[in-house]
């Protein structure tokens, strides 16, 4: 396998000493992993954020094994990592992304979702020009996955339909990712 695409980063996990799994959401390719040698080093924290835009390079001997990857930077969000409710609504909108869709099944009206969303995270300093866009993802990721019917139009309807449908036993980690970012959300319009 040798595949060279433009990808979002939206999960990270560390592996061995050094190194770290990533997951990316390419266009063409849907949700590909892929191991990088030092992918924790100080000078890759930074590019591998999620919300990031890389040049992912994956190679791999054989079809089913974890491919190798090396990322160049294309558009760095890290400095958004540093408002926290920027940084809770990416953080939600990656995992999402990660844990919801199976991998290597391309979603191109999803990459194009999450790319305008984490624009419109980046552009708009206040929520209320964004919760919508978040919303709308929410039910695009819900469509993709077969739960179509009626699209959430509130966070509340998101999250019942995401908390009945898709993270039914197993993935409450990644709701509560949602819920942190509800909760700021609330801390802020209380203000």
């Amino acid at each position: 396998m040798h595949l060279v695409t433009e990808a979002i980063v939206c999960a990270v996990r560390p592996h061995g000493e050094a190194g770290a799994i990533v997951r990316l959401l390419s266009p063409d390719h849907g949700l590909i992993a892929g191991y990088i040698r030092g992918g924790r080093s100080r000078t890759m924290r930074p590019v591998l954020q999620p919300g990031n835009v890389v040049t992912a390079e994956f190679r791999g001997r054989v079809e089913g094994q974890l491919p190798g990857l090396i990322v160049e930077p294309l558009h760095n969000r890290a400095l958004l990592m540093s408002e926290p409710l920027a940084a809770d609504a990416i953080s939600w909108v990656c995992a999402l992304t990660a844990a919801a869709l199976p991998e290597r099944h391309p979603y191109p009206s999803l990459h194009a979702g999450l790319d305008g969303v984490l624009l419109a995270i980046e552009a708009a300093p206040s929520a209320r020009r964004w919760v919508p866009g978040l919303i709308a993802f929410e039910g695009l990721v819900l469509g993709a996955l077969g739960y179509g019917g009626s699209l959430p139009e509130t966070l509340e309807a998101s999250r019942h339909q995401l908390a009945e449908h898709v993270f039914v036993d197993h993935r409450a980690d990644i709701m509560a990712a949602r819920d942190r970012l509800i909760d700021r959300l609330e801390k802020v319009n209380a203000s």
